[in-house]
């Protein structure tokens, strides 16, 4: 198998789902109408259902709104920052009705790091969730931005228990602060006026007419080795294609009238949105959303509730429920089916939990560069554990050495994938686009092997990065944030095992004060850095190791790191 491998199922354009983002969404409302598109539970285990017409209104009155009301045009960018809402759906399938580009932001953003996503992407319109208020005037200094919409958790919830939850989480848990900025209106605003829109005529299909598959349909952030977070370049054709490819091989496999997935990943990350609810959109699976997910006890009331029969997640997460008693004295019954991406899969914790609950895990790979999914595991057989599946119809891949040089089956190397899920590019990064991407390749930066029967396994990272609970976690973010204290000298991040969170955070720091203590060092990185990403572990050494040419040894460190 030396070379170019390629799955033995086909995939050309005709097997493509539809030709816009903004189609496929009218699609699924068309052919599923009143059934149940999504739910939301809050930890009270308060909820609310939406149907797919429902769905399908709403999102054609956002597209009417950005287009009609605020006379934004194709190409003009809107961000949505807001953990896992009943608005969240409703506004990212009406921007992309609109022809208009989403940039998703996560909303465990420090203001700094907003700041720089909402810059770089030249978002203009803003939909934050509420309970960032404070946030608000620090995070759009600077920015593009001319509008803000907050998103409340109970947004689309029944008006009189909207208002009630609402009063409860603002006066009660003291939950939502002041806003700190001027608000262009509310979710619900938006929804009154876009209404009024479609009523007058307006015509929402005609706002994708003349856009193709190749029109950037967003732009997801992710970190790198060097530099700040990159705006990854995706169009209508990567996100269709990918959620066309996962279809193509598992076609035989039929979903039931029943089936209802539970979405703890974050709809801001593309997998949550491409395939966890589009996906499940095109199936007419009922997406139960969960905006609160910790502790996990918040999920209490889901089970008990809801007939989970899909559950995408995390190894950790996989972990932490078999920890839950209230999960052990009562596992779920009708759970068919689980997935597991964005961090390796112990194959301990495939077997406890198939042990405990009946339900296989079927481990993919995927990453932001290449919209969501480069391998899965067929559905029709046992997952083979310690493997992450097969290439997606349609995806290429190679495992090469240092030199470019194709590897034989069984030898690691490094993981080439071509495909029509690859990114356009970087926005507005000809360089970091030019070392990534090669003659229509993606270089991935993973060490990877291939096995005698196309079963991809990821064994190592060219790359520096860390990985959090299933969260990207780059060193350089974090040296930049500790060397801005003069009381450092110098400082390299690494990541070492948890048994916890997968990997921690190690920072390894010269002192510049000799009286600077860890405390300090992590309470100054609070101040800068999302939660995930503060170091759990700080280091004082006298020196860093280094080559000849003064670059750190991340690998010495990470040994280090492996003893602690």
């Amino acid at each position: 198998m030396d070379g170019i491998y390629m799955d033995e199922v086909p995939f050309t354009e005709k097997d493509m789902l539809a030709d816009h983002l903004g189609e496929m969404v009218d699609n699924c409302v068309r052919t599923h109408g009143d059934k149940s598109a999504f739910s939301c539970v809050l930890p009270t285990g308060h909820s609310h259902t939406m149907t797919y017409t429902e769905l399908g209104e709403y999102s054609d009155a956002v597209a009417a709104y950005l287009r009609e009301e605020l006379g934004l045009r194709p190409g003009d960018v809107v961000a949505i920052q807001s953990p896992n809402t009943l608005a969240y759906p409703v506004l990212a399938f009406g921007i992309m009705k609109a022809g208009l580009v989403i940039t998703n932001v996560n909303p465990l953003y420090t203001p700094d790091e907003t700041n720089h996503q909402l810059k770089d992407s030249k978002a203009k319109v803003w939909f934050v969730i509420d309970v960032f208020g404070d946030r608000v005037a620090q995070s759009i200094a600077g920015t593009s931005v001319e509008r803000i919409y907050p998103i409340s958790l109970v947004d689309f919830f029944p008006g009189m228990k909207r208002h009630l939850l609402h009063f409860a989480l603002r006066y009660i848990k003291k939950a939502v602060p002041d806003f700190g900025a001027e608000k262009a209106g509310s979710v619900h605003g938006v929804i009154r006026k876009g209404r009024k829109h479609v009523a007058a005529g307006a015509d929402i299909a005609a706002y994708r007419a003349g856009a193709g598959l190749d029109d950037v349909a967003i732009y997801q952030y992710t970190g790198g080795t060097t530099g700040r977070s990159k705006g990854a370049e995706l169009t209508h054709r990567n996100v269709v294609a990918n959620i066309s490819q996962a279809n193509h091989r598992e076609s035989s496999i039929q979903p039931q009238d029943d089936d209802a997935l539970m979405l703890i990943l974050p709809l801001y990350h593309v997998y949550a949105l491409a395939v966890g609810a589009i996906n499940s959109m095109h199936l007419g699976i009922h997406v139960v959303l969960v905006p609160v997910p910790r502790p996990l006890s918040n999920l209490k009331p889901v089970f008990e509730n809801f007939e989970i029969t899909l559950m995408p997640g995390v190894n950790t997460l996989y972990l932490g429920l078999m920890q839950e008693k209230w999960f052990t004295d009562n596992p779920p019954k009708n759970l068919r089916i689980c997935m597991s991406g964005a961090a390796p899969l112990q194959p301990a914790t495939a077997q406890a939990w198939e042990d405990l609950t009946g339900a296989p895990i079927y481990e993919g790979y995927g990453l932001t560069e290449g919209t969501c999914v480069v391998s899965s595991m067929p559905l029709d057989q046992p997952p083979r554990r310690g493997t992450c599946g097969k290439p997606i119809p349609g995806t290429e891949i190679r495992i090469v050495d240092e030199d470019g040089k194709d590897m034989p089956a069984g030898e690691p190397g490094e993981l080439w994938v071509r495909g029509p899920q690859v990114m356009k590019g970087y926005l507005n990064n000809a360089e970091a686009t030019g070392q990534t991407i090669e003659a229509g390749w993606l270089r991935t930066g993973d060490v990877a092997v291939l096995d005698a029967e196309g079963y991809l396994s990821i064994v190592d990272r060219m790359k520096d990065m860390v990985i959090v609970s299933g969260f990207n976690v780059f060193p350089t973010d974090i040296e930049d944030v500790l060397t801005r204290s003069d009381r450092v000298a110098e400082a390299a991040v690494v990541g070492a095992p948890d048994p916890e969170t997968g990997e921690k955070v190690v920072a390894y720091v010269v002192k510049g004060d000799q009286a600077l203590t860890s405390d300090e060092i992590i309470r100054h990185c609070r101040e800068h850095l999302t939660g995930y990403k503060v170091p759990k572990t700080v280091v004082f050494v006298d020196e860093l190791p280094k080559s000849p040419v003064g670059k750190v040894l991340r690998r010495e460190l990470r040994d280090m790191a492996a003893s602690l």
